[in-house]
């Protein structure tokens, strides 16, 4: 070919899913454990002198292996590492690259907030904390030469977007290493390692899986970085199983053509939320209103499935607008084929201190929509039924 195929293709094409009895799928490999012919054949593969397959929990297994290759070619890297959930892949880079310190830059995942400042903090790991917009506080804490600067792009719930170039260019004037969670935009809106990060992290739980039925995560980026990662994701058990491998890849498949509907679809839910009378702001990139609306057209090449908003009263009006949906479900997580609502008070964000809400710009009246596939008409409806209740 001459030229590269293009991300839709290499949705279903790329990497190196290639199998010996000319099935175009890799098969499921569900074996924890592979046979030699000798002695020198085993040690061939352990010391790397030739390829193959050794034991499952390495990650040494067919299925896992053409997982990984076909989201280092989606997340354009070197090398990516499939784990068991997005928290073990934060969780080993944490620990194989947060010893100096670990600087977050804006606000959290929830989960990730508790790893970071009560786990982490335990094991004699410090986490600093820097609002999003604070660029001195974070070069005073890069000068102390901390080592992993972590953030979110956009950040769940508000869908603050952080300049990716910018921020990784200062970090790595300090020699710290820059990983971002790339869950909200996907590898199809937003590639963080061409925008000069070392890491790129994604809960494959969400819009890479897209259909609610498998537990994965990621991290993408350079062999050599990765090897510490690796051993790490090895000794604490942290690996995907084949058959969610298997089923990840199935996955990929329809990526491009997934992330081109919920971005459709939540642009347009937007666009209608951010003219109803009965809501007070909406969070999406994409609006001219929304403070990071140039970074986020400089950065992304589309906006994603997810939006908050805030509705004109309390956080109990939140809560009667939310039950009184019908097609999008009260349930958490997000990236799914259907359409899902929260409050990020009472999910994602459930537990954290008054405090730490507010630094992170979370209210009690704050909704947060995951867009779905569904006819955006049928969307919309089911958010007018709901507002209208609200009236009575």
């Amino acid at each position: 070919m001459s030229n590269s195929p293009t991300i839709a293709t290499q949705c279903i094409h790329g990497g190196d899913i290639k199998d010996s009895l000319g099935s175009p799928n890799m098969p499921l490999y569900d074996t924890t454990t592979f046979k030699f012919d000798s002695t020198a054949d085993l040690l061939a593969v352990v010391d790397g002198h030739k390829e193959g397959y050794l034991y499952t929990r390495y990650g040494m297994n067919p299925s896992i292996k053409a997982l990984e290759s076909r989201l280092a070619v989606l997340d354009e890297a070197e090398r990516s590492l499939a784990f068991c959930s997005g928290m073990a892949a934060i969780s080993s880079l944490c620990l194989s690259c947060g010893t100096q310190g670990i600087i977050c830059l804006g606000g959290l995942y929830g989960g990730t907030k508790e790893l970071l400042s009560q786990q982490l903090s335990s094991l004699g790991i410090t986490t600093y904390f820097v609002a999003a917009n604070d660029v001195a506080q974070l070069e005073a804490l890069l000068k102390k030469k901390v080592g992993l600067l972590f953030f979110e792009s956009p950040t769940n719930p508000t869908l603050t977007v952080i300049d990716i170039a910018a921020i990784s260019d200062l970090a790595h004037q300090y020699d710290a290493l820059v990983a971002i969670d790339n869950t909200f935009a996907s590898t199809i809106n937003q590639k963080p390692l061409k925008l000069g990060a070392d890491f790129t992290v994604q809960s494959a739980t969400k819009f890479l899986g897209g259909h609610s039925d498998l537990t994965a995560g990621v991290i993408s980026g350079k062999k050599q970085r990765l090897q510490a990662v690796a051993l790490w994701r090895k000794n604490l058990g942290q690996m995907i199983a084949p058959e969610i491998a298997h089923k990840l890849v199935r996955s990929l498949s329809t990526l491009s053509l997934r992330i081109q509907r919920h971005n459709d679809n939540a642009l347009t839910v937007a666009h209608f939320l951010d003219k109803h009378p009965a809501v007070k702001r909406v969070y999406y990139p994409s609006l001219k209103n929304h403070p990071d609306h140039e970074i986020a057209t400089r950065q992304m090449s589309g906006f994603g499935g997810l939006i908050s908003f805030e509705i004109n009263g309390n956080s109990e009006i939140a809560t009667k607008l939310v039950d009184s949906l019908r097609l999008f479900a009260l349930a958490p997580s997000l990236g799914g084929v259907e359409s899902l609502v929260t409050q990020p008070v009472t999910s994602s964000h459930y537990g954290l201190s008054e405090q730490d809400l507010l630094e992170q710009g979370i209210t009690g009246e704050m909704i947060r929509l995951s867009i779905g596939l569904e006819d955006v008409k049928d969307l919309i409806d089911d958010l007018e039924q709901a507002f209208d209740k609200l009236k009575h």
